[in-house]
């Protein structure tokens, strides 16, 4: 599909980001990973990031990162648009960005650079090249050490056609609405804080119809009907589900660096659709942790 195409389809609804299923020796599990695609895929998300954040994109060679988008490109077959997370140096990300395209994805989602922070136009270069590479459409995602406001975003749209979203993770409020004044409806505007949920109806206020769900993993039901009351600015709803689940769930990613990761794949075990060990740096939720999230997840399944 065209870039315009894409950035419509993504921004009509709720998007998911698979993790990346390992063995218990760390290999990528083909077979278990497209099976959970296909699982996922009988709850409508508007969209698939693979090999993201969630997805474990840090952790995986150029090869593993080939295998992981051609699966999910195969297991998805055209019913909803594949996106690969791309990332690293300049060099690198034009060489992740490549494999995806030959891998069949649709779009591309842009990490954030390697360690160093740098000014607006080194990241203006960093972004063109990229986008240069390819005739997918990209999506910009602002976080970590990329954060760029909205006079070098609206300088990247006018350089690159096919730059077609701006993904949120920093969470300034006044930034967004900076943005979505200067730019309107030229970019889809996706929700990137960890655990969107939680910040998903006060940004729908300011042109982010979408966030990418990393609760769908395990509770795709509940992702998605979470996402119906956002849309429907049902506050009764959202807050209680907030009050109920989200936040309990985020008290216990925060007990530890990485959770973010981890605890969605604890979430998966706990719902008897294991997707194996998170790959190192990262750690695995301890006994106490995931006794604790089980007993939430049960309250919801």
């Amino acid at each position: 599909m065209n870039p315009t195409e894409l950035a419509q389809k993504i921004g009509a609804g709720l998007l998911s980001f698979p993790v990346t299923h390992f063995t218990p020796d760390h290999q990528f599990d083909a077979t278990a990973y497209r099976r959970h695609i296909a699982w996922l895929l009988e709850y409508k998300p508007a969209g698939l990031f693979a090999a993201g954040g969630t997805g474990e994109f840090f952790s995986l060679t150029l090869s593993e990162f080939s295998q992981v988008v051609r699966a999910a490109v195969d297991e998805t077959a055209g019913k909803v648009p594949v996106l690969a997370g791309c990332g690293y140096g300049t060099a690198m990300a034009k060489e992740f960005v490549a494999a995806a395209d030959d891998a069949g994805a649709d779009g591309i989602l842009l990490l954030p650079p390697y360690l160093l922070n740098s000014e607006p136009d080194g990241l203006i270069a960093h972004v063109q090249a990229v986008c240069a590479t390819t005739s997918k459409g990209v999506i910009f995602y602002n976080r970590d050490n990329a954060i760029i406001n909205d006079i070098t975003l609206a300088r990247l749209c006018d350089l690159c056609p096919n730059l077609i979203g701006f993904k949120d993770g920093y969470g300034d409020i006044e930034l967004m609405t900076r943005i979505y004044a200067r730019l309107g409806n030229r970019l889809t505007y996706i929700g990137g804080l960890p655990t969107a949920e939680t910040f998903a109806l006060p940004y729908l206020e300011m042109g982010v119809t979408t966030y990418s769900s990393a609760i769908f993993n395990f509770l795709p039901q509940f992702a998605q009907d979470f996402y119906t009351a956002v849309r429907q600015r049902n506050h009764d709803a959202v807050y209680r589900d907030l009050r109920e689940f989200v936040l309990p769930y985020i008290d216990i990613r925060n007990r530890r660096k990485g959770y973010a990761v981890s605890i969605v794949k604890a979430g998966m075990r706990a719902v008897g659709r294991s997707a194996g060990p998170v790959r190192s740096p990262l750690t695995d939720l301890n006994d106490e942790e995931f006794q604790l999230l089980s007993r939430l997840i049960a309250g919801r399944a």
